[in-house]
């Protein structure tokens, strides 16, 4: 039998891996009422917000767009209003390169950074909020909504290490302790690879939020993604002993983390227990998580715990290999009968070697 190392695990960590990024994207300017209200309380020059950043270092500027200015500006709002991407593409970002203002400057490179994500060119959108900050011509709110927004753009084109230096710089300047921005942090250190620092991340999160399942699940998957099984492990276990574990995905992360650690007879237990309350379903993924606990049970040479975890994954699984596993199993224990009768369902699921299958089929 060939020994599975981690097939599961990564299944989970994949997956997790994807939700881990949707805080950030939901970042991205938000709705596109509230892009064009925040464009058009710019504009008009309205009373200051509260400030959504009030311990931000960043002296914040008192620069405003000039009377030919604001017409500019106007023209820029109507043409996003219009959905007329491209044209505002043409107009933003020659005005913005010819103006000395910096309100202007910041207000108009915004705006064509907000236009190439609408038209999927997050390159030029990168650049464009880039130049924006640099101008450094908006009130702070919209300079660090910018900022956090630029870090999310980066990370949409893959620069990883300029989007973490982006947010870096943000917290720091912000002095923030708003848990979206620290799960930002956290996704862009796993996203580019750096699983360890994203796992203390999360996990800091996690114990300040302990009723927090997404900051968990993110918390276990840098762990398994770093190859400490048994820390998150440890984090999954006593959510469940608090009763956190609800869902079969959440099952499957600590049972998969267990067989990974080498404790197939703490994985079994927990399989048993989410099949019981009826949390994992009774399917392939289910048949998967009893074949890989037989397997390790065999190198365990407990023969008698193969023989019963083979059984319970043979029924659910697609094809009779499992089959074929179990009545192998059953050879070495002695049991002629049981030998024959799991090697024939081998047979009649299908399995790659038949031949072995119908010898054990009709064992004398």
């Amino acid at each position: 039998m060939t020994r599975v190392h981690r097939a599961i695990t990564v299944s989970v960590a994949l997956a997790l891996s994807a939700l881990m990024a949707a805080p950030a994207q939901a970042q991205l300017a938000g709705k596109r009422s509230e892009r064009r209200a925040q464009q058009q309380q710019q504009q008009q020059q309205v009373q200051k917000a509260a400030p959504e950043f009030p311990n931000a270092s960043r002296t914040e500027p008192d620069t405003r767009a000039s009377q030919k200015g604001v017409r500019e500006l106007q023209t820029l709002s109507k043409l996003y209003e219009e959905d007329k991407h491209a044209e505002l593409l043409a107009k933003a970002v020659p005005f913005a390169e010819s103006t000395d203002n910096a309100y202007e400057k910041s207000f108009a490179y915004q705006m064509a950074a907000i236009a190439a994500l609408e038209t999927n060119e997050t390159a030029r959108a990168v650049q464009y909020f880039q130049a924006a900050l640099d101008a450094n011509g908006l009130d702070n709110n919209s300079h660090y909504r910018m900022m956090s927004n630029l870090a999310v753009t980066q990370a949409q084109a893959e620069q990883y290490p300029a989007a973490i230096a982006t947010i870096d710089r943000f917290l720091s300047e912000t002095k923030t302790e708003d848990a979206k921005y620290l799960t930002m942090k956290g996704g862009l250190l796993a996203n580019a690879g750096r699983n360890e620092e994203a796992a203390v991340v999360f996990k800091t999160l996690y114990m300040q939020n302990p009723s927090d399942k997404s900051l968990l699940m993110n918390a276990v998957a840098t762990l398994q993604q770093a190859d400490k099984f048994s820390e998150a492990n440890a984090l999954l276990e006593e959510a469940r002993g608090k009763g956190l574990l609800t869902e079969a995905r959440e099952y499957r992360a600590l049972y998969s983390g267990l067989l990974n650690d080498e404790k197939w007879r703490d994985a079994a237990k927990v399989i048993e227990d989410g099949v019981a309350k009826g949390i994992l379903p009774q399917d392939a993924d289910l048949s998967k998580a009893w074949s890989v606990t037989a397997n390790r049970a065999y190198f365990d040479e407990d023969l008698d715990a193969a023989a019963r975890f083979y059984a319970l994954a043979a029924p659910l699984a697609e094809d009779g290999e499992t089959w074929l596993n179990l009545a192998k199993v059953y050879n070495q224990q002695g049991k002629k009968a049981q030998t024959r009768e799991a090697a024939q369902k081998a047979l009649e699921k299908g399995v790659k070697n038949s031949e072995e299958a119908t010898r054990l089929a009709n064992l004398k």
